[in-house]
């Protein structure tokens, strides 16, 4: 059985955010007072105290630069939280991250192009199994229903 593995956002792609975003903004570090916050390093939710930033990320536009793809007009960036500092990651055992509610699933192909999306309860295997039985799909990312924010990508193994 196949299982899919969710990708944070790289170190080294970390490291440069917390200097300048993707829209060129330096980043401006706060301390998370309430907690709350989905934290797409270590793709789980920032506990009160914690200091964080939001930054602005373009997750196709990076992938697309490491891949040749050409997204054209599905570039996009918007805002993610991410710890202010290194952290060690994910802890690798929390299986499907952000679960806990309606999430869509939208699919690009190796060009970067949106192939089509989905609307799930919550993000698992048989969900990520459905989205890649195309084999055109070269990855999708799960983005918040509420906001539309990027959450992570889960790509073919």
């Amino acid at each position: 059985m196949t299982t899919y593995t969710p990708r944070p956002i790289a170190p080294a792609v970390l490291a440069e955010l917390r200097t300048a975003d993707d829209a060129g903004r330096p980043a401006a570090p706060f301390t998370d007072d309430e907690g709350g916050a989905p934290l797409r390093c270590c793709l789980r939710r920032s506990e009160p105290g914690e200091r964080i930033a939001l930054v602005s990320y373009a997750p196709l536009r990076r992938w697309a630069a490491a891949t040749g793809a050409r997204p054209g007009a599905y570039d996009e960036q918007g805002p993610v939280f991410i710890h202010a500092d290194d952290c060690p990651g994910p802890d690798g055992g929390a299986g499907h991250p952000f679960a806990n509610a309606h999430r869509t699933l939208r699919r690009y192909c190796a060009d970067g192009r949106i192939l089509g999306g989905a609307l799930v309860p919550a993000p698992d295997d048989d969900a990520f199994r459905d989205a890649f039985d195309d084999p055109a799909v070269a990855l999708v990312h799960v983005r918040a229903v509420e906001y539309g924010c990027f959450l992570y990508e889960v790509t073919r193994a």
